[in-house]
């Protein structure tokens, strides 16, 4: 038996095309926090496994959905993928032979309309497929990881993931995550400085639209460098504004 496990928070323009790719499994659960557009009446259209609570975090809010989960095999996706009529025979097949654990399978993300090949992210394995009893979250606020205990394998059909649609979603997502981030960091302890702050950001841009090559994504590759550099800009910006609120 597959369950299906899945977070959410205002994701009308998504859900539906991930719920249609994923409503061959035995179970769905939807764990939502809060949506103020019509996430959830969507999602009771395919399950009657959907769940509002608060909003603790990434690592945590997943560990719910996975606790919330009665499958012997568990596959975690975003609102913003899809798994492909190919994956899913994959997937099928994993589970039937059995031959690990867990399953990473790589992702290929879009921006702003272009599939990515460049730049750091493809083919970009995450680990998604798992038994329930040998997985578990780990609780950070964002960038989470799966951990299971055993076997790992590989998949090679594609996760579709449509990473951003449009600047405006680039933007949101953008101040969102460096928030999170500069959270997590400053959980942690650590101090940065402006200086600190605009390096990371020109540092970011090269690596990611010269060492990782996304300038042969065409416009979307430089469009990504310029966003992943204002993201680690703003990451650091923010961490040091908790630093010198800490300080007072």
């Amino acid at each position: 038996m597959l369950s299906v496990i899945i977070i959410t928070k205002n994701e009308a323009q998504h859900i539906s095309r991930c719920l249609d790719s994923v409503r061959w499994a035995d179970e769905i659960i939807v764990l939502d926090s809060g949506s103020s557009d019509n996430t959830v009446e969507l999602c009771k259209a395919y399950t009657e496994n959907v769940f509002v609570t608060d909003w603790p975090g990434f690592g945590i809010q997943k560990q719910r959905a996975l606790d919330k989960a009665t499958g012997d095999w568990v596959f975690s996706i975003d609102a913003d993928e899809q798994v492909s009529f190919e994956l899913k025979a994959e997937i099928q097949q994993a589970i039937q032979t059995n031959r690990a654990d867990g399953f990473e399978i790589p992702r290929l993300s879009s921006y702003c309309g272009r599939e990515m090949k460049h730049g750091g992210w493809w083919p970009d394995y995450v680990l998604r497929l798992f038994k329930r009893e040998l997985g578990h979250f780990s609780p950070e606020l964002v960038h989470e990881r799966i951990y299971v205990t055993g076997k790992i394998a590989q998949l090679t059909q594609p996760l579709l993931h449509e990473a951003f649609i449009n600047p405006d979603e680039v933007l949101h997502k953008l101040n969102s995550y460096s928030s999170l981030g500069a959270k997590r960091l400053h959980a942690a302890g650590k101090k940065t400085s402006l200086p600190e702050a605009i390096l990371k950001g020109f540092w970011t841009f090269f690596r990611t639209y010269f060492l990782k090559a996304a300038f042969l994504d065409g416009q979307q590759g430089l469009m990504l460098a310029i966003s992943n550099a204002e993201g680690a800009y703003y990451k650091y910006l923010k961490l040091l504004m908790l630093n010198n609120a800490q300080d007072k």
